[in-house]
């Protein structure tokens, strides 16, 4: 949620949209309002009659409940919904206050029982795009598969690497990197993986990067991006790796199949299902001409549907109807 706005934010801006952010976690030079702030929400903008609250959480629906109906401060409310399973009872209490919602992809929508809006998340092409000038050492090989997120049992990443494994002795010129963070609880999830590439004798050709400080230029790097997520929100590592030209196999966990044009930019297999993940993996390490034309469809794809600035320019006729 934090890297999305971290990423739409300053798209907005540039838009022209008068939008600021309040909360834990964000960058210092996003435009911010501090809590004591909220006491000026009593007074409309000039030229209009409310502001818009934009909720991304249900602990930031709340506030906006009690400043609208019982402060009475001149708000509209609007929630973004990302989630892809029914709603508590709690939260659906919640959402029925809103004055709008918008649903990050069709799949989270249908678990929705408010009318709502689509708006799929977009990259900021700006920051992702392809630069095969720019390489990344530390792994061996001619080809780079990678696999990127936190490492734990949700995101998959076993199935990765056993997909690696199994599918990297019969292709010798490829190579694999994991890069995303370790939290304490999921050490040993981490340390059995490693454990399973040093017994098959891969550790030159399957290497553990840890959370690296700027993760763009691996995806330039690589030839192919898996996303195996057993549960995901929406998940926008496929349409980072596409906008980089890279081709993705990606399970249909979140908004993955919504992202990816199966058969042209990348595949989309059952989230958990091990052996659909390998063969469709094997596709692209067999193929090398596939995987550098889905990777050019993936750019191509991803510039004309998943521009950030399309998002932005939704969510602005969402506030404007909600201000008229």
């Amino acid at each position: 949620m934090t890297s999305t706005i971290v990423q739409l934010v300053p798209v907005q801006h540039r838009q022209g949209q008068k939008i600021a952010t309040l909360g834990p976690g964000l960058p210092e030079n996003m435009p911010r309002i501090r809590f004591s702030d909220l006491l000026s929400l009593w007074t409309p903008p000039k030229g209009r009659k409310d502001r818009v609250w934009h909720a991304r959480r249900n602990i930031e629906m709340l506030p906006g409940i009690l400043m609208r109906d019982v402060l009475r401060m001149p708000l509209k409310l609007l929630f973004t919904s990302a989630a892809q399973r029914k709603h508590s009872a709690w939260t659906r209490f919640l959402i029925r206050r809103m004055d709008a919602v918008v649903a990050t992809s069709s799949r989270s929508g249908s678990f929705l029982d408010v009318p709502h809006t689509v708006i799929n998340h977009g990259i900021d092409l700006q920051l992702f795009h392809p630069d095969m000038t720019e390489l990344c050492g530390n792994a061996t090989g001619t080809r780079l598969v990678g696999c990127f997120g936190r490492v734990r049992h949700q995101k998959g990443t076993d199935l990765f690497v056993r997909a690696m494994v199994d599918l990297l002795p019969r292709y010798p010129q490829w190579s694999a990197i994991v890069c995303g963070r370790v939290t304490p609880e999921h050490q040993a999830f981490a340390n059995d993986l490693k454990r399973l590439v040093e017994k098959n004798g891969l550790t030159d050709r399957i290497k553990f990067m840890g959370e690296v400080d700027d993760i763009k230029p691996w995806y330039r790097r690589l030839s192919l991006y898996v996303a195996p997520s057993r549960n995901e929100g929406f998940g926008l590592t496929p349409l980072e790796a596409m906008a980089s030209q890279t081709a993705v196999v990606a399970s249909d966990a979140g908004a993955y199949a919504e992202l990816v044009n199966p058969g042209k930019t990348g595949l989309i297999v059952p989230a958990g299902d091990y052996e659909a993940l390998r063969d469709a993996i094997e596709i692209y390490l067999k193929d090398s001409r596939k995987t550098e034309e889905d990777g050019k469809a993936a750019l191509e794809w991803t510039r004309a549907f998943f521009d950030i600035s399309r998002e932005a320019s939704a969510l602005a006729d969402v506030y404007e109807r909600l201000l008229t």
